[in-house]
């Protein structure tokens, strides 16, 4: 397994950031899933999801007991210049902690944008990067630490 974007997002990872951090609607998020180690469906098969929906149809499922974490633009970063030196342009995710994470292990965490927070639905949810996290929840807290997710080159 390996970090992936997905097909519908590529080329659009940075613009979507950009809404949320922007305000462009005021009721769009980030949204970090944690996806469960069993059941779990390759790389290749999920790269060609177009909704969280599909990520979640096959035998993928979500971590629902640690929840997701709604990342809106005063969580996230300032848009950053483009790195002109290295030649690359790149996003980064805020530290977030899941507070006394209980349930099922986690071997990935899904990043996806969401147009509007008041009707969260995974059939609207725009799957944009998932990325390597294994964990497995015994009551303590778990904490993602913040950081690069995207990046154009």
């Amino acid at each position: 397994m390996a970090n992936i974007t997905f097909n519908i997002a590529k080329g659009k990872v940075a613009a979507y950031y950009d809404r949320v951090k922007s305000n462009d609607p005021s009721t769009s998020a980030l949204v970090l899933t944690p996806i469960e180690t069993s059941g779990l469906e390759a790389d290749a098969t999920l790269i060609d999801a177009d909704t969280v929906a599909a990520v979640v149809s096959g035998a993928t499922n979500k971590q629902t007991t640690m929840g997701e974490k709604v990342l809106t633009d005063a969580e996230l970063a300032s848009i950053p210049a483009p790195d002109d030196a290295n030649d690359r342009n790149e996003r980064s995710l805020p530290t977030v902690t899941w507070t006394a994470a209980a349930g099922n292990a986690i071997s990935k965490i899904l990043v996806s944008y969401r147009p509007d927070t008041g009707s969260a639905s995974d059939s609207t949810d725009i799957p944009l990067t998932m990325f390597d996290f294994a964990q497995t929840p015994s009551g303590s807290d778990i904490q993602m630490t913040g950081g690069t997710f995207f990046r154009a080159s």
